[in-house]
């Protein structure tokens, strides 16, 4: 007897496979729905949909499956260069928005929502699907569809808290003109999936965008966070930054009281290993292959130490390599192009992280009898060394994901943790830096 559509689905929603990206709720018509979003967001069935209609939401999850090598004959048939590590490729550049209020709005370079801008005021765009903060809960994400410049730039940055942009696909499907759509690497690929077999939720998006992907956070980062500074009630937050101020940035709280609690980005990164959501591990897609542009920081000594914020983007599709173009003769952006080998150098923890570390805990779960994504490819042939490194990473995310373990490290002043954890990092990037697409069997 098969399985029925719905059961491989409620498997999916319980595991880690889920993403969270939102496309069964979206898509369910009020059958499948997020209710517990400030602790393990996971979607819940309410009502058992139709065979047919599960069999839709089965097709539309990226956690099941996706095919890399199917999907980018599809989409990039015509794109002239193919990297194991960045996907597709066109160009890759050291960019920045020349207009300060979008560069300094962004978390790095502002690259995204000045492309965003300039689609919009070009009239090639009517909207953008975007991710902001919500105004009713301030410290949850809320994605909507931006109609203005201003709504554009309100949601600027990174958000490093679970989010759910698919769930807004009868918004999107309804949505009168023409749209970009910006997301993380699990819920592009759900886009694309529907786009491949004309799923009328996803007629309406023309662009793609996105950045680069390390990990997501469970909001329980959040209530740590605040416990570490004595602050015990979360829904007190007026406001929540993820990389506030000048590059790159802080976390930042603001609460109704006036009250403040802010730590520098890199400080604050020790939150990941105590909150991470353990399908971020699972992600084989550092630098969202499946856009038409993608960006991230660019991590180089170079840029670093100017502070301002410096993006690295790639042009996927001939369509987003001559927008980065139009807007470079514009004068709307700079860009410096750089080769494949800069571009793995700036980014060689998080290809390490992506490329090796997630083939690596896939056998680690295989042994230990988990399902596993099936993405269409493997990357294989890594060093002893490199098993022993994952099993002492893996080993530590076990440890630091227990409820004493984040106890315990909200009673240290969160200063003190964040230089630790910073000292530590800068370890594990120079151990990582030599990496280079040789090191891979491909």
């Amino acid at each position: 007897m098969s399985v029925k559509s719905i059961d491989k689905l409620k498997f999916i929603m319980k595991s880690h496979l889920c993403t969270r990206c939102g496309s069964c709720v979206g898509l369910s018509e009020g059958k499948i729905v997020f209710n517990d979003r400030e602790g393990e967001y996971r979607p819940q069935v309410v009502t058992e949909p139709s065979e047919e209609q599960a069999s839709r939401l089965l097709y539309s999850c990226p956690g099941k499956d996706f095919d890399f090598k199917k999907f980018r004959e599809e989409f990039y048939k015509d794109t002239p260069e193919f990297h194991v590590y960045m996907g597709p490729l066109y160009s890759i550049h050291i960019a920045y928005s020349n207009d300060q209020l979008i560069r300094s709005a962004g978390a790095s370079g502002g690259m995204i929502s000045a492309i965003l801008i300039w689609l919009l005021e070009k009239g090639r765009i009517d909207g953008a699907v975007v991710t902001g903060m919500s105004d009713e809960k301030p410290w949850l994400t809320k994605s909507f569809i931006a109609t203005t410049p201003k709504q554009i730039l309100d949601a600027a940055q990174s958000k490093y808290i679970i989010t759910s942009v698919n769930e807004i696909l009868p918004e999107i499907e309804a949505f009168n003109g023409r749209l970009a759509y910006v997301g993380l690497p699990g819920q592009v690929q759900s886009i694309r999936k529907l786009q491949s077999v004309g799923d009328s939720s996803v007629k309406n998006i023309d662009y793609i965008f996105g950045p680069f992907y390390g990990n997501t956070l469970h909001f329980s980062s959040i209530r740590n966070f605040l416990k570490s500074y004595k602050v015990n009630d979360y829904r007190n937050i007026s406001k929540l930054y993820f990389r506030y101020g000048e590059w790159p940035g802080n976390m930042r709280v603001e609460m109704n009281d006036g009250r403040v609690v802010q730590l520098p980005k890199f400080h604050a990164n020790y939150l990941i290993p105590f909150h991470i959501m353990a399908n971020s591990l699972l992600c084989t897609d550092l630098s969202n292959e499946f856009t038409d542009i993608s960006g991230g920081d660019a991590w180089a000594p170079v840029y670093e130490e100017r502070g301002k914020g410096f993006s690295m983007v790639i042009a996927r599709s001939e369509k987003g390599n001559n927008i980065l173009n139009e807007m470079f003769e514009s004068g709307a952006i700079s860009l410096k192009p750089i080769t494949i080998d800069e571009a793995i150098t700036m980014h060689s923890h998080g290809y390490d992280l992506k490329k090796r570390g997630t083939f690596i805990r896939y056998k680690f779960r295989k042994w230990l009898g988990q399902t596993n994504p099936d993405f269409g490819y493997e990357i294989k042939g890594f060093p002893l060394s490199r098993y022993f490194m994952e099993l002492a990473i893996d080993t530590l995310f076990l440890i630091a994901g227990t409820s004493p373990a984040r106890w315990l490290v909200a009673q240290i002043p969160p200063v003190l943790v964040g230089r630790v954890f910073e000292k530590t990092r800068n370890i594990w990037k120079k151990a990582t830096f030599s990496i280079k697409r040789d090191n891979l069997n491909q």
